[in-house]
């Protein structure tokens, strides 16, 4: 597992903005962390890389909040509601095999309706500052080691 740090929300905003550079259609990004841990935050980085000027909020209510005006969609998900019933009927697949990067929150809750290859990514405090954060990045299958490996080599 490779591990970035950041030290306050700007830096976390920088580093998914860097990561954007290397996002293709249909790929599958899982954020992973406690409340508060920041994943809303790294949404935000990864909008701007994409060039998205809409505001993004937290999907925690709408479940899937989509923001098109970018170089690529962005489908931001947050399935923690879906605890209990899965994400079946909501056809996840369609975003998962779009045009467009996913990003699911909470994903853990839904792992029998996720495709097999996907980047992860999972945010946690680090440090005695409450902002800084420590971003692990694990890769699952050949296109998102070769994306991961790409995105460190640039860093």
């Amino acid at each position: 597992m490779n591990q970035l740090y950041a030290n306050n929300e700007s830096e976390t905003k920088q580093v998914a903005q860097e990561l954007a550079k290397f996002l293709e259609p249909g790929d599958l990004i899982l954020l992973e962390g406690g409340l508060g841990a920041g994943k809303t935050t790294f949404t935000k980085g990864l909008a701007i890389g994409l060039g998205i000027k809409k505001v993004i909020k937290s999907p925690t209510y709408t479940i899937i909040r989509e923001y098109l005006d970018g170089r690529l969609p962005l489908y931001h998900m947050d399935v923690y509601r879906l605890e209990e019933t899965g994400g079946r009927d909501l056809g996840l697949e369609e975003y998962f095999e779009g045009e467009g990067v996913s990003i699911v929150e909470w994903a853990k809750f839904i792992p029998e309706d996720l495709p097999t290859d996907y980047l992860q990514i999972k945010l946690q405090p680090a440090g005695q500052d409450l902002m800084e954060r420590e971003i692990l990045f694990h890769a699952v299958g050949e296109h998102y080691n070769q994306l991961l490996n790409l995105f460190l080599e640039e860093r």
